[in-house]
């Protein structure tokens, strides 16, 4: 039987993500766009690692591949010592649902529902009891700090909260990793730096980030930073990182 990932198998010792000779090509009518070429790539649990890089270099198509959204064209992809190679439609998004956690720049809360029901969801499409939903719920919300706004709805909220209960939703689960894609983006220095502070705590607390961006500013959150341009990792290295207690 395959492991279904159910827990992170305590056998094995090698990395959570693994990618090697990723590829992935656009095709149009008129031509074929390179949006990731022969990446390589490796995750430890634990880590928090940063991906870099000008708009337009692959970032957010590298993200997608990792949370199970898209495919490769070409490459090895492994989640958890599981190749994802052979991994079909319905089977990536269970994997999806249940072990990866996603935090978008836009948020993506559900704007008729309540901070509470949008921290629910995912779980109510995994088949969770609606007691034990709402407890894990709440644990998440207390989590990030959201715990008193259960009952507001997402326009009540400034854009750092709304943030917040993103990352609510994310963890709610108890994924194997979180995958950040632009998560200051759409938010001001202060509450860019406040959902930065929460990541970091999330990462003390045992997440796995990755986090793609293209401001250096928070480099110092990240215990490692890959450079991505045109498709490629370029560069590799210790992110520079001050004692957190300068931030405060």
């Amino acid at each position: 039987m395959t492991r279904d990932l159910s827990t992170p198998d305590p056998s094995n010792a090698g990395p959570l993500i693994k990618l090697e000779g990723v590829r992935k090509v656009f095709y149009t009518d008129e031509m074929e766009t390179h949006a990731l070429a022969d990446v390589h790539l490796e995750v430890q649990r634990g880590e928090f690692v940063e991906v870099m890089g000008p708009s337009g270099c692959g970032k957010s198509t590298l993200l997608a591949v990792i949370g199970l959204l898209d495919t490769p064209s070409e490459g090895e992809y492994w989640l958890d010592g599981r190749s994802m190679s052979a991994v079909g439609p319905q089977e990536r998004a269970r994997l999806r649902n249940r072990h990866i956690g996603f935090i978008f720049q836009a948020f993506n809360l559900i704007g008729d529902l309540t901070v509470l029901e949008n921290v629910e969801l995912p779980l109510s499409y995994r088949g969770i009891q609606l007691g034990e939903r709402r407890e894990q719920s709440l644990q998440a919300l207390e989590r990030v700090g959201m715990s008193h706004r259960v009952d507001h709805y997402p326009g009540q909220l400034s854009g750092g909260q709304q943030q917040r209960v993103a990352a609510a939703r994310a963890v709610a689960g108890n994924p194997l990793v979180l995958l950040a894609d632009e998560p200051t983006g759409n938010l001001d220095s202060t509450n860019g730096e406040a959902v930065m502070g929460l990541l970091r705590d999330l990462h003390e607390g045992g997440s796995t980030i990755l986090m793609v961006t293209h401001d250096p500013r928070y480099s110092r959150y990240a215990e490692r930073t890959v450079h991505l341009f045109d498709g490629r990792i370029v560069e590799e290295g210790v992110a520079l990182r001050r004692a957190w207690t300068e931030d405060s």
